[in-house]
């Protein structure tokens, strides 16, 4: 696997599910990591996991991890995620924006606020959080931004369920912020590439199909982990700028 010591990574939506799958290997690469949520207590009725939990598993492994409290539609909390970041670690390497707000609704059902937030959370989420970070990755040399996306950003895909126009539109967006920004970013050292993780096997995944659901080809979050610490040791003039697929790593890319 490739070695990611010395580095520093924030990681978005890590108290659960994909996000503490990449916290721990990343870490287990070698890179200290930041995990980033908005959980930090279990309370009846939700999802198992918090981001002490995550901190504290990376730990237990011989890693080193913060927990930091973060709603990434907040931009105040966005600040305290970097000023928490830098105080610990005085730089940052790598971030995957991996954290999003599920918007689950048909279209006639649907409102306009709940598009709004979902825009707010999941797409001007990735504008705030890049901007914070550009500046600390260029002034060391360059850096990763990892944007997690989803086969429902694929135009080419048609008869989505119902219930997924939200979702789809914010991931599209954030697939389509992640190309147009690489070249932007290239010049500072720093790669942007957005990554589709495939049907993967989470909490929230069972929550919403249910445990008697057919898991067959689905994957555990662990299989996300060798494409992501690839992405994460690139740079502006490796591999940026590109859509890529966690179960085609290996075979089809880099």
């Amino acid at each position: 696997m490739t070695s990611l010591g010395g580095t520093v990574a924030i990681v978005t939506g890590a108290s659960r599910g994909i996000g503490r799958a990449l916290a721990m290997g990343l870490a287990d690469a070698g890179a200290a990591v930041v995990c980033a949520a908005r959980t930090e207590v279990e309370s009846a009725g939700s999802l198992p996991g918090t981001i002490h939990a995550t901190a504290e598993a990376v730990a237990a492994r011989g890693g080193s991890a913060i927990a930091v409290r973060c709603d990434i539609g907040d931009e105040h909390d966005i600040a305290n995620l970097m000023e928490s970041t830098w105080a610990r670690f005085g730089r940052v390497d790598v971030l995957v924006n991996n954290a999003m707000t599920p918007t689950r609704a048909p279209f006639a059902d649907s409102t306009a606020e709940q598009w709004d937030e979902s825009m707010r959370v999941n797409v001007r989420s990735l504008f705030l959080t890049s901007r914070a970070v550009m500046r600390p990755m260029a002034d060391t040399g360059g850096g990763s931004i990892i944007n997690i996306s989803s086969g429902a950003a694929d135009p080419t895909i048609v008869g989505m369920p119902p219930g997924y126009l939200t979702y789809s539109v914010a991931k599209a967006a954030l697939e389509r912020f992640s190309t147009a920004l690489a070249g932007e970013l290239a010049p500072l050292g720093i790669a942007v590439n957005a990554l589709r993780p495939g049907a993967v096997k989470t909490e929230t995944a069972v929550h919403e199909l249910g445990d008697g659901y057919d898991w067959t080809g689905w994957a555990e979050p662990e299989a996300v982990v060798p494409a992501v610490v690839y992405l994460a040791a690139q740079r502006g003039d490796g591999l940026t700028g590109r859509i890529v697929d966690s179960t085609q790593y290996g075979v089809t890319w880099p």
